[in-house]
């Protein structure tokens, strides 16, 4: 049977606030897929309370002992205690229970492959404070599983994005644009948008690094020394990609339609412009893992954390998603 694990994230952000509004409304049965959160259940109850919800906990020992969703009702599996349970401000003593409930949701994505993970919104501050080398969600999945590589990609019904590099310093981004690192990660997008989208030939974008993608060498090299090189050989492979093309003129109507996915170069180069078109309506999909993971496509919110004004829209599109993905 399909299933969903839910790990909040960040216990003073939205992430809890955001399934406790679903399991209270009617898309909660509609999903028709059980969906089994991780926390502590203290955090959920309270929370409710702040957000005028009554739900109730059914606590369950393992997602095997998951059943259907009943309105109002919350599936959790407790691990450890949430030591503060507050809306809106950081603390870094739950570093650690939000690291071990999205632990325990990869491991279990990787021993059953009907079940997906969802992740809310967490705090890099918090859970690098207790873990260094932490720089994201998308990364951390990939050492968990083992994988040679991983790209981050974020959907709307509008458009698709994917990054050649994730959560880096703009000012290393040019020594990590290398022609196989381009290579690989195309060849990630081009087969998932065939086996997880079923789309049978994927028109991909490739963004240039450089404003207008270089002008031929004049504002930059990188898009003749190592992008254009590994394009060359990607169509050779018989993969359906663009030259470097300007991000500037990149998103037009026109461009738009043609277009199944882009490779941006950088982090900012590309999701300020999805977010401009779809926010709320759009989320984060890891490719090249062998889990399925979506996640919202905004972050903790401590501003409207507890105050009921949280969207749900980009959460209930993660979990469809997943359900989507689940072969």
């Amino acid at each position: 049977m399909k299933k969903v694990i839910y790990s909040p994230g960040e216990p003073a952000g939205i992430g809890p606030d955001l399934i406790i509004k679903i399991a209270c409304s009617q898309s909660w049965e509609n999903f028709k897929i059980p969906i089994v959160s991780i926390g502590d259940p203290n955090l959920f109850l309270e929370r409710a309370k702040l957000l005028s919800k009554k739900i109730n906990i059914d606590e369950i020992d393992s997602i095997c002992e998951s059943k259907p969703n009943r309105r109002s009702v919350l599936q959790v599996i407790k691990l450890t205690k949430c030591r503060n349970t507050s809306p809106g401000k950081l603390y870094k003593s739950n570093g650690e229970y939000v690291l071990n409930n999205l632990n325990y949701a990869i491991k279990e994505t990787i021993k059953d492959k009907k079940t997906a993970l969802v992740t809310g919104p967490l705090s890099k501050e918090n859970v690098i404070s207790i873990n260094k080398k932490f720089s994201g969600h998308t990364e951390y999945i990939q050492k968990i599983t083992k994988s040679d590589d991983v790209l981050m990609m974020l959907a709307s019904k509008k458009l698709k994005v994917a990054l050649a590099t994730t959560h880096i310093p703009l000012k290393e981004v040019h020594k990590k644009i290398r022609k196989q690192l381009i290579i690989d990660k195309v060849k990630i997008l081009n087969k998932d948008l065939k086996e997880k989208f079923n789309i049978n030939n994927p028109n991909i974008k490739i963004l240039g690094l450089n404003p207008h993608a270089g002008e031929n060498g004049k504002i930059g090299l990188e898009e003749i020394n190592e992008i254009g090189p590994a394009i060359k050989i990607l169509k050779n492979n018989k993969i359906n990609v663009s030259n470097p093309i300007s991000a500037d003129t990149a998103f037009s109507m026109k461009v738009l339609k043609e277009t199944d996915a882009y490779l941006g170069m950088y982090h900012d180069q590309v999701l300020p412009v999805l977010k401009a078109l779809s926010f709320g309506d759009s989320i984060n999909i890891t490719l090249g893992v062998p889990i399925i993971r979506t996640s919202v496509d905004h972050g903790v919110a401590l501003d409207i954390a507890g105050s009921n004004k949280s969207n749900t829209s980009s959460l209930e599109l993660a979990i469809k998603t997943a359900k989507k993905l689940i072969k």
